[in-house]
């Protein structure tokens, strides 16, 4: 079994800080991430999103260009050209990433880890990896209904792996992401329909923002259908939904579901190492962010609190410092 000091599993913006902050106080370190380093934000997160927004705002910006004395023929959008520069530049950060890895000696195992028991973690293959200290950084994953049809639809995942933009989508959800990448969507080019299960935007933000954001949205021309739960997906010619109460729309050639996301932790073994779960996946952890497992520790979307990049990122630091029997930063998370 090779061992290190520090194990940690997941390559995302919280799991690389921590990796590389036990790395500088000397720590030998080994990161478990079977995918593009940098995580849900750098791949299929904020930086990805706000190249799409920036293209949105550019799609605003010359629809208004006439009435501030520019005269400007727009011949359309090209999508492909916009995801292939927007590929490129995730693909320079996923190399910078790696960089950054070789720099402070820290092994990057490109596999899923799971625990098989206490401080033993096990790749793909079967090959064991031992350590005193594991962090679980694994993330999470948008969440899809369970109904017939769904596989139909995409995630915000799928979204920025489109082509081209769908001539008429449906975007089911009404938090951050519902909104952004559905408004992303109508100024490119798209003809937008937004579900929503209750009769506002932004459950949980200020209210007056909610109301706000609703009439903008709909003088962009995007529909908003309140009370609306998917009950059912089909797929012909186009996709149609219909929702709980018999109400069926159809005649879309793409829906995308936004409907919240899950924490990636049923299958890295957390029962084998004695990590407790709430009931809904999310790892119990402290304010040094210890889970119940001596020597295991959660940051990031597995602890379902404050899903941000940035909040992971503090977190690992507070992780690894108290690791270290040092005085972290305690976080407020009000």
């Amino acid at each position: 079994m090779r061992t290190y000091d520090f194990i940690v599993l997941g390559g995302g913006s919280g799991g690389l800080a921590a990796a590389r902050r036990a790395a500088g106080h000397g720590a030998r370190v080994a990161v478990f991430e079977p995918a593009r380093l940098g995580g849900t934000c750098v791949n299929v997160g904020c930086v990805p999103k706000k190249v799409m927004w920036t293209a949105a705002h550019f799609s605003h910006a010359l629809a208004e260009a006439a009435g501030y004395g520019f005269q400007i023929d727009v011949l359309g959008h090209d999508w492909a050209a916009l995801k292939h520069g927007r590929d490129a530049y995730v693909a320079r950060l996923n190399r910078i990433y790696e960089e950054n890895l070789g720099r402070d000696s820290i092994d990057w195992i490109r596999s899923a880890g799971r625990f098989r028991g206490p401080g033993e973690i096990v790749d793909d293959t079967g090959k064991a990896y031992g350590s005193e200290h594991v962090l679980i950084a694994t993330g999470g994953y948008p969440s899809v209904p369970e109904i017939p049809g769904a596989e139909f639809g995409l995630t915000s995942d799928g979204f920025f792996e489109l082509t081209a933009v769908p001539r008429r989508t449906a975007v089911v959800g009404s938090g951050y992401i519902a909104v952004e990448l559905g408004g992303i969507l109508q100024a490119l080019g798209s003809d937008v329909t937004l579900f929503v299960r209750y009769d506002t935007l932004l459950r949980g933000f200020d209210e007056m923002l909610a109301r706000h954001l609703i009439e903008h949205m709909r003088a962009a021309d995007i529909e908003i259908v309140t009370g609306a739960i998917p009950a059912k997906l089909e797929a012909a010619d186009t996709l149609s939904l219909t929702t709980e109460d018999g109400r069926c729309f159809d005649g879309f050639d793409s829906v995308l579901w936004a409907i919240g996301r899950t924490p990636n932790t049923a299958s890295i073994g957390l029962h084998d190492a004695g990590v407790e779960t709430d009931d809904r996946g999310y790892v119990s952890v402290d304010e040094f962010q210890n889970a119940s497992a001596v020597g295991v520790y959660a940051i990031g979307d597995v602890t379902g609190r404050l899903l941000l990049a940035h909040v992971a990122s503090a977190q690992g630091v507070t992780a690894v410092e108290h690791m270290a029997g040092l005085e972290p930063p305690v976080l407020d998370y009000e």
